[in-house]
């Protein structure tokens, strides 16, 4: 048996009065905040298609590898999580380390994009995407930085395009689709997504937001909320804060059809692990996979489960496979001040000992 719950009234009303007066200056200083930017290590843009664009993100010192890395995101959210701000920017991190970067920036899909394939993604923009990298730096192959689903498309081209790919990096990226700690599989494969694609046609950022919020209901729609009371009063913290809110909210909509092929291959029928993918024509075999491969998982990730990510190593064809767990969640192995310390010097390392 619990002991009674005895509560000091006097104690409570001095919290709650606490409570109230932070609340009121808080929201003073909430209306004086601008709007939060990101993105602001300088860049350039060297190749244009459709939305998309290439930038060439410039550090303070030159390049001192000869291969440069192209980063290549998921088509849910903007890139920019990699470069969110000057202390929690991995872009940054990475050239301070004197990575030569490249990042794909996919734009925001309209009506004109409806009819978007993963054939279109994969061998069309992205193929060509490496081109243009490989032009501007001058060199044959590249190294591949590839996140969630953009880790997927990565290991999806570096299959199929492997002359063009010196060395794959892979960050909190689904291999397995159908691990049963999998909440977002666990939705998506009930889903009829012929019905919904065939409604919606592009499916709004709106409504993915919704979903992926209601993963975990309380801490994201409740909590986080609650604890910004106690920030309100430190103008940077609440400057963070928004940041991170504007860029959560900053999410692009998704190609009707390339969602509905994904949907479908990947999460309901698994098939990149089962070895049945074939996108454009082309078999999708892992096991064409002969670069060495660095896979980065994160041990607290509620959309991509680690077991997810490391069944990688049982299926790609080469004998240089590292594997490196984060203490950490999806959005925290960018952003953390652990993920600074941590990730961009090891992925450093590990391409200075092969370029």
């Amino acid at each position: 048996m619990f002991p009674p719950l005895r509560l000091d009234p006097a104690a409570l009303t001095g919290e709650i009065a606490a409570f109230q007066r932070k609340l009121a200056a808080g929201l003073g200083n909430l209306r004086h905040q601008l709007e939060p930017e990101y993105a602001n290590t300088p860049r350039v843009a060297i190749y244009r298609e459709d939305k998309l664009t290439v930038w060439h993100m410039k550090g303070q010192g030159k390049p001192t590898t000869r291969t440069p890395t192209l980063i290549v995101y998921a088509l849910v959210n903007t890139v920019w999580m990699t470069d969110l701000q000057d202390d929690r920017s991995m872009v940054r991190n990475l050239l301070e380390q004197g990575e030569d970067v490249y990042l794909i920036d996919w734009g925001y899909p309209d009506g004109a994009d409806r009819w978007l394939t993963l054939d279109d993604y994969i061998n069309g923009y992205l193929d060509r995407c490496v081109d243009a990298v490989c032009k501007a730096a001058g060199v044959d192959a590249i190294n591949l930085l590839g996140i969630c689903q953009g880790g997927t498309f990565s290991l999806c081209y570096t299959a199929t395009h492997g002359d063009k790919v010196k060395n794959l990096i892979t960050m909190v990226t689904p291999v397995d689709f159908q691990t049963p700690d999998n909440m977002l599989s666990n939705w998506t494969r009930e889903l009829d997504v012929d019905l919904f694609v065939d409604t919606m046609g592009n499916i709004p950022a709106e409504l993915l937001n919704w979903v992926y919020l209601t993963l975990k209901p309380v801490r994201l729609n409740q909590q986080k909320y609650v604890s910004l009371v106690d920030i309100l009063d430190n103008p940077k913290e609440l400057q963070n804060f928004l940041r991170m809110e504007r860029w959560i909210f900053d999410s692009p909509d998704q190609a009707g059809e390339a969602f509905r092929e994904f949907i479908k291959e990947f999460y309901q029928q698994n098939k990149l692990i089962k070895g049945d993918l074939v996108i454009g024509g082309k078999p999708v075999d892992l096991g064409m996979i002969t670069q060495p491969v660095l896979n980065i998982f994160a041990e607290q990730d509620h959309l991509v489960p680690p077991d997810a990510s490391r069944v990688l190593g049982r299926h790609v064809g080469t004998t240089d496979y590292t594997q490196l767990a984060f203490k950490g969640g999806h959005i925290g192995i960018y952003v953390s001040g652990r993920a600074q310390r941590e990730v961009p010097p090891a992925i450093h390392q590990w391409l200075s000992t092969r370029n």
